[in-house]
């Protein structure tokens, strides 16, 4: 199997410019000899997983609680907001078929509500309905029905309440959930790694955003793995190990890459490749997600997030560049020992779906830009698609049931944007005016700055009421949002 090119990867993570490595730096200043407590963080401690509660009987029913309380994060007592006492909440796996059924009780002194983030689910009532508002102190049943086709991969859950969705994951508020293969693949183990970032402040608090934050997406300055710096992960030569990573960052872009280690890509959010492709790195903007094959060679490797370069917010107060983070250390992979047992090849996977050839019933624009004024208020950041800031009450696209439609989505803006649809995910056939060659599905797909990107949607199974915006979650917050509604099937 031939090795892709970095610039190949990037175009597999569904991104535009090319992040670009400066330096070696760590991104956080770590101190083995720091307790848990202390002022420093704790780096180098072995690889902690989130509880996992799976589906028996074709049903997982379970209880999500929010609060704010203390927890460990970096090795340090922090108070931060949690689902059921722990950042990340519990990974929750179901398989394609079964009812995953959530009770949301509000634990926080404001309101939230809960997103599967890439579930292909009914928006409706009960279901993924970023609608639905609960009141802080109130508890909420949610029922999700998978089809029995739902794709096999990794997703996850976070809160979708306008206006305080960066605040509240970015506080802590999110878990993996994962939904099965219908034959398991052929590995040693398997990991999940959900990555966020953070910045505490001096009295173990979560730290407040500033407008400048707000304008450019917040990064925080400790980059985390389930809640540690730099964990320790070990392994046998020749095992293949099953990485699911999921971005849980507000606005972080993830250039991955694990140097001295064989990395294969099953695939990107639920867009499960026929085989699995060998990189060098892969690229996941906010939201993404990648189901990653490591064969272990013998040595210590570094996973290391690579700095990206996401844009400029010139002409809004005064301008700037967003923030461009140094190299980070992700986690360390320590490999040594009596070789493990040997593992036949990955078995190949369905031919994915191939909207290139389908009838396309509807062509639209969405125009994604920032400035200053609009539906903000004089002096204020305007974040829009097609001129308009988010209004529940409005619808913004309508679209049928059953039909495929292409989607060019165009930025105006200096700044990268990811763009995430809720229910239905989105086949890119074309970037930078250039035909996209391979099949491609993401549920999160990066507009460049001052790029384009094209998409194509088969509506199908669901109808209803749901949104697309802006996945750097201070964009959306400050109204890159819209309403699109799915006419139910004509009886």
């Amino acid at each position: 199997m031939a090795t892709l090119t970095r610039r190949t990867a990037l175009i597999l993570g569904g991104i535009g410019a090319a992040g670009v490595a400066i330096g070696g730096t760590v991104f956080a200043v770590t101190r083995p000899d720091a307790t848990p407590g202390s002022s420093g963080v704790v780096s180098g401690h072995g690889l902690l997983e989130p509880t996992e509660l799976s589906s028996v009987d074709g049903r997982l029913a379970v209880t999500l609680e929010q609060s704010r309380r203390q927890v460990t994060l970096a090795g340090r007592e922090v108070r931060a907001l949690s689902y059921n006492g722990g950042v990340p909440g519990p990974t929750l796996r179901v398989r394609a078929g079964d009812t995953l059924s959530v009770s949301l009780r509000n634990g926080l002194t404001e309101p939230s509500n809960l997103h599967v983030h890439g579930l292909h689910v009914s928006p409706e009532n009960n279901g993924d309905n970023m609608f639905v508002t609960v009141e802080a102190g109130d508890t909420v049943d949610y029922e999700y029905v998978l089809p029995a086709d739902h794709p096999p991969g990794v997703y996850w859950y976070h809160p979708h309440q306008h206006g305080s969705v960066a605040d509240q994951v970015f506080g802590g508020l999110y878990g993996a959930i994962i939904v099965e293969d219908p034959t398991p693949l052929n590995i040693s183990r398997e990991r999940v790694l959900v990555i966020s970032d953070v910045t505490l402040d001096g009295s173990g608090d979560i730290a407040q955003a500033i407008a400048m934050d707000t304008m450019s997406g917040r990064e925080g300055e400790l980059l985390l793995v389930n809640g540690q710096v730099n964990p320790a992960l070990t392994a046998r030569p020749g095992e293949r190990e099953r990485w699911r990573i999921v971005n849980a960052c507000v606005s972080r872009y993830l250039s991955l890459r694990l140097d001295g280690q064989r990395m294969s890509l099953l695939a990107i959010d639920s867009g499960r490749f026929e085989s699995a492709r060998e990189v060098e790195d892969v690229v996941l903007a906010p939201g993404n997600r990648a189901d990653l094959l490591v064969t272990a060679q013998t040595g210590t490797s570094v996973l290391r997030s690579l700095a990206y370069d996401r844009g400029a917010f010139g002409g809004m107060m005064g301008g700037g560049r967003a923030p461009t983070s140094a190299d980070a250390t992700v986690a360390t992979l320590t490999v040594a020992g009596e070789p493990g047992a040997a593992l036949d090849p990955v078995a190949a996977q369905p031919v994915p779906r191939d909207l290139r050839a389908a009838t396309v019933t509807a062509r639209r624009e969405l125009v994604f830009a920032m400035g200053m004024g609009g539906g903000m208020g004089g002096g204020m950041m305007s974040a829009t698609i097609n001129g308009r800031v988010f209004d529940a009450a409005r619808v913004d696209t309508t679209v049928q049931f059953a039909s495929v439609e292409e989607w060019l989505l165009t930025n105006t803006s200096t700044l990268d944007h990811p763009l995430h649809l809720h229910v239905w995910p989105m086949q890119i056939v074309e970037e930078r005016g250039q035909a996209v060659e391979t099949v491609r599905w993401q549920d999160v797909v990066n507009v460049p700055a001052n790029g384009s990107v094209r998409v194509r949607i088969a509506f199908d199974d669901f109808s209803g009421r749901s949104v697309y915006h802006c996945h750097i979650l201070d964009h959306e917050d400050s109204g890159m949002m819209g309403v699109i509604y799915t006419y139910p099937p004509r009886v």
